[in-house]
């Protein structure tokens, strides 16, 4: 099946022209029905290069694989080395899925913001939880968040000739002399002129607003804001959106870090402040244009703004709207229940305690139905020392902790994202086996509103 071809070593792998060190690019799965699966491709296969090129993150591999006649060399599980060759339609993917996005090495942050999460955890947990990446191309894939300080040359070269975009900039302030307090970082106050060259080289961007009590707020939040406004012209739009974020606060972070806690009378303030820009772009710009975080609204004991108001709900990964957005399928998911279930059931729903009083109308409307029981647990997170948390935020200990002595029923609902992705590790690390064992109760895990509801009514 496979057609040999010969290298010198298998530590310094030769391609036409190009010599390279082994980075695997591992194949963790193969999609049924694919080319990849027809020719025989394996999980924990590695490609090497692609048309004699090798690619360095997921984004290389998809515009290599745009060509009809491709020639692969693999290295195979058994450390073999084959060359193989494809003839295919321009369009069709080749059904590989792969262990890491990024071939290469991920690129680390040079900042030191004090209000970096990373930064505020306690020590001797999973290595995963402590990489602070400020990666370009992860922001492009996925959406995290850059801050543009540790972009080199190329970088900045390959972003404007891939025309990676939209990308996903943490701005935090406009104001040179703020920025670089915020980040640390003297290299931190030319955000302007970086958005500019996005202006120039048609790269789109959406900007987050990390606000921090008597840093960033008030006068140069406002400033901050419209001053991204200006890159959002009838003609051409460069700045989509600007996520307005309060900074998270935890017990492990560093003493006399000048930070502080929000309140709900600061949350209020901060509000009115930012529906009142908003009501004024609204007007000049046709768009609100920025949004504060669906946090704001529960720490100020606030209703969340309408469903329509997040228009096409472009910050709902960084937790703008998405609340609403769960509510409004809860909602229509909702709206036409069963008058009894089949078979009797107590069960408890656990969520975070900042999103607590949200979802109580939700499930006092599935317990009118006949033989339901759902108790709603919001908790706090003890192990964060946050009372007021939102649900991704629990960890194994805060279940433990926040669970004793209650009425659980016959089976504990959990969210998916309490849960690192595609594991059933909290993030203390604690597992679920665990949990249930502390417990005394069956965890069951939810990905959707949907699967809330099929679930829960059976």
């Amino acid at each position: 099946m496979w057609q040999e071809i010969n290298f010198k070593d298998s530590n310094d792998l030769l391609v036409p022209n190009i010599t390279y060190r082994i980075n695997p690019a591992e194949i963790e799965s193969i999609e049924a029905n694919s080319i990849a699966q027809e020719i025989g491709f394996e999980s924990g296969d590695s490609i090497i290069s692609i048309n004699g090129k090798k690619p360095r993150d997921l984004i290389d591999y998809q515009i290599l694989i745009s060509d009809e006649i491709l020639d692969i060399s693999i290295l195979d599980r058994n450390h073999e080395i084959h060359n193989i060759n494809i003839e295919k339609d321009q369009d069709v993917n080749l059904g590989i899925n792969f262990k890491n996005a990024l071939f290469d090495s991920i690129k680390q942050c040079n900042n030191r913001c004090p209000f970096c999460f990373i930064d505020q955890q306690p020590s001797g947990k999973r290595k995963s939880l402590y990489i602070k990446d400020d990666d370009y191309r992860l922001s492009f894939l996925y959406g995290s968040y850059l801050t543009l300080t540790n972009l080199k040359k190329e970088d900045w070269e390959r972003i404007a000739t891939q025309k990676l975009s939209p990308l996903f900039i943490s701005v935090h302030a406009t104001d040179p002399a703020t920025r670089e307090k915020l980040l640390r970082n003297k290299e931190a106050g030319v955000i302007l002129d970086q958005i500019s060259w996005f202006e120039k080289n048609s790269i789109q961007i959406h900007a987050q607003i990390v606000v921090c009590p008597d840093i960033n707020d008030r006068d140069i939040l406002e400033k901050s804001i419209l001053e991204l406004s200006e890159f959002y012209k009838k003609t051409s739009q460069t700045v989509l959106s600007v996520a307005i974020v309060p900074v998270g606060l935890t017990k492990f972070r560093p003493e006399n870090d000048g930070l502080k806690s929000i309140t709900p009378e600061y949350a209020i303030k901060t509000i009115k402040q930012v529906e009142r820009i908003q009501a004024s772009l609204q007007i000049t710009l046709g768009t609100r244009f920025c949004w504060l975080a669906d946090e704001w609204y529960l720490i100020a004991g606030k209703n969340l703004p309408s469903y329509k108001t997040y228009e096409n709900m472009p910050q709902e990964s960084n937790g703008v709207g998405t609340i609403r957005n769960f509510l409004e399928a809860l909602r229509e998911k909702t709206q036409n229940l069963p008058k009894k279930v089949k078979k009797p059931k107590t069960v408890s729903w656990i969520v975070g305690k900042l999103v607590y009083e949200a979802l109580i109308p939700t499930v006092k409307k599935l317990n009118l139905i006949d033989g339901l029981t759902i108790n709603l647990y919001g908790l706090p997170s003890i192990y964060w020392g946050q009372d007021q948390v939102v649900t991704g935020l629990l960890t194994g200990e805060d279940l433990i902790q926040g669970l004793k002595n209650k009425d659980l029923g016959e089976a504990v609902y959990i969210p998916s994202i309490m849960l690192k992705l595609n594991t059933d590790l909290f993030l203390d690390d604690k597992n679920i086996q665990e949990v249930e064992n502390r417990i005394n109760a069956k965890i069951h895990v939810l990905d959707d509103s949907n699967d809330i509801i099929n679930t829960l009514i059976g």
